[in-house]
C-alpha cells in the first residue's frame, strides 16, 4: 500500500470518526481529516 493510501485512509477514518457525536478534546476531528485528505492529495508533488 502506497503512502498516498495511508494518508487516504487515515483522512477517510478522522472524517468518518467526526461524523459521530463523540466530543473530541482541543482539536476537531473534521478538520484534522480534510488535513490529511489534501495532504494526501498533494503527496505526489511532495515526494517528488
Amino acid at each position: 500500500m502506497s503512502a498516498q493510501a495511508v494518508l487516504y485512509l487515515i483522512a477517510i477514518i478522522l472524517l468518518a470518526v467526526a461524523a459521530l457525536p463523540v466530543p473530541s478534546r482541543g482539536f476537531n476531528l473534521a478538520i484534522l481529516g480534510a488535513a490529511f485528505a489534501l495532504l494526501a492529495y498533494a503527496w505526489p508533488v511532495i515526494s517528488a
